[in-house]
């Protein structure tokens, strides 16, 4: 493992500490109430059997805990990019895609995510999101890749990406991983709204949304795919869109396998 800092600006420092600061103020209490509220959730022969309503109300705080400590890191990922901060491990970019895709449905898609647990091995949870129309495909080229990146700005550069498709997609979502001329490509694909052209590059400014009266309504805080494109570029790639209205979204992110030092 290795770790890059290739930048020391005193003002960039500053706003690095700030940014660490607050998700240090922030992340424990976040984990107390989602700690809390698994406890309640998963020993009830302890602390008493819950009714539906109460097991339903506990999960949903345990998914907001989970949102708004996945915002809190990105935050701290965007800042670090920002500041061209790394750290650098050797992973397989298949199994780590998989990874994610299971995080983000606990969060976007609880149903899936809960009926998920009765699955036994990877084979049968793969066919079963198939059932569900997520489909996970890794190409030849792509498989038993090791790529020399900063794991943990990719997951949050693709869970970006796959939670807004889930939000967005009606009944399909493709995530394909492809591997041409060392650089790793990561299509997520969904058959939602779609974007048009004239609004695709403002999505990937911060605090910037497409009007909820459009077709393409997209909600939030505008930082999502922002903070992705920003990390996507920091470590040597991109992310870029194919999209028309009512034809669905594909984003492309683009990596080398190997951050350049």
């Amino acid at each position: 493992m290795v770790e890059k800092n290739l930048n020391e600006k005193p003002e960039q420092f500053f706003k690095d500490i700030s940014i660490e600061f607050l998700i240090h103020e922030l992340k424990d209490p976040i984990s107390i109430i989602e700690t809390d509220a698994r406890t309640l959730l998963e020993k009830q022969a302890r602390f008493g059997k819950l009714v539906p309503r109460q097991e339903k109300t506990l999960k949903r705080i345990v998914r907001n805990a989970q949102k708004a400590r996945d915002m809190l890191y990105s935050m701290l990922e965007v800042g670090r990019s920002e500041s061209e901060s790394f750290i650098c491990s050797a992973f397989a970019p298949d199994t780590v895609s998989y990874r994610v895709l299971l995080n983000c449905l606990e969060i976007q898609a609880p149903p899936i995510a809960e009926a998920l647990q009765d699955v036994s091995d990877k084979l049968q949870e793969m066919d079963f999101l198939a059932q569900q129309g997520i489909h996970f495909q890794v190409k030849p080229s792509a498989t038993g890749l090791e790529m020399l990146q900063d794991e943990a700005k990719y997951q949050q550069v693709l869970s970006n990406l796959i939670k807004n498709a889930l939000h967005f997609r009606q009944k399909r979502l493709d995530i394909i991983l492809d591997c041409q001329d060392r650089r790793l490509l990561v299509d997520v694909i969904d058959d939602g709204p779609g974007i048009p052209p004239e609004h695709q590059q403002n999505i990937f400014l911060r605090y910037m949304q497409i009007k909820e009266c459009t077709l393409t309504a997209r909600s939030g805080h505008g930082l999502g795919l922002a903070g992705a494109r920003i990390i996507a570029r920091c470590l040597g790639g991109d992310i870029t869109i194919i999209s028309n209205p009512d034809q669905g979204t594909t984003f492309r992110l683009t990596l080398p396998t190997k951050l350049n030092s």
